[in-house]
């Protein structure tokens, strides 16, 4: 098989954010993405004092279940995460994945236990923000109780996305919304919007979707013989984004 092209700068970004992951927020480079701007710098450190920064987690790590009490929100500080819920039968389902400089556990707010369970997906690094904390500096940081407000909107924003997605679009187009989905979170965090590596395997990207595992694969390699991307192993590479993007719809 054809090896994808062009993910150096993947990788130096991956190491860029590997050597932030114990700085302060106002030196990290994810600082834009998680935090509301126009902190003064007596609430940057107040909110500093509070966040816990975790060493790695390996891959597979239980970050947190469903069986335990909500106590903290995570922002992904490096590599990757997926949440999953089990239904009665044991069967699970992925509802979700969280890449650096995007909240975990948002969910878990209303009803004070955590509405997933939480794996990564890939050696990976967490900020924990304990909610107690949270909720009483954000008393007096009207900006930081308009994030959380912004953050939580766009958590309800995705999940009508996906039923969508799940509900109304044919194999193809759940693939190539997914594919586009992945680019853009990718250049919003700095990364190639073009070239990146799916830490994810094929079985959870087909559960996510609501597709067979073969489906999936069958899919991958059509969009590959069609010229729409190159994939080897977990490398990808967006060959066609204009034909993905009118595929979706």
């Amino acid at each position: 098989m054809t090896q994808a092209t062009n993910i150096t700068p993947l990788f130096n970004n991956l190491a860029k954010i590997e050597r932030d992951r114990n700085v302060a927020c106002h030196a990290c480079s994810l600082y834009s993405l998680c935090l509301p701007l126009g902190l003064n710098n007596n609430d940057l450190v107040r909110l500093d004092n509070i966040i816990e920064r975790s060493q790695n987690h390996k891959r597979g790590h239980t970050l947190f279940t469903s069986d335990q009490p909500f106590r903290s929100l995570f922002v992904v500080r490096s590599g990757s995460f997926k949440t999953t819920i089990s239904a009665k039968d044991g069967r699970d389902q992925v509802t979700g994945f969280y890449f650096p400089g995007e909240f975990i556990a948002l969910d878990a707010i209303h009803q004070q236990n955590y509405q997933s369970n939480a794996k990564a997906l890939e050696s990976s690094s967490v900020c924990e923000l304990p909610f107690n904390n949270l909720e009483e500096i954000g008393k007096e940081m009207p900006q930081l109780q308009i994030q959380m407000l912004t953050r939580l909107s766009k958590e309800l924003a995705g999940d009508k996305n996906l039923m969508l997605l799940l509900g109304k679009k044919t194999a193809d187009e759940k693939l190539a919304t997914f594919l586009l989905s992945l680019s853009k979170r990718f250049q919003e965090r700095g990364f190639s919007a073009t070239d990146f590596q799916l830490s994810m395997s094929r079985g959870d990207i087909a559960n996510h979707l609501g597709l067979a595992v073969e489906t999936v694969s069958r899919l991958f390699s059509r969009f590959q013989e069609e010229g729409l991307i190159l994939i080897a192993g977990k490398a990808l590479s967006i060959k066609d984004i204009e034909k993905l993007r009118l595929m979706c719809g």
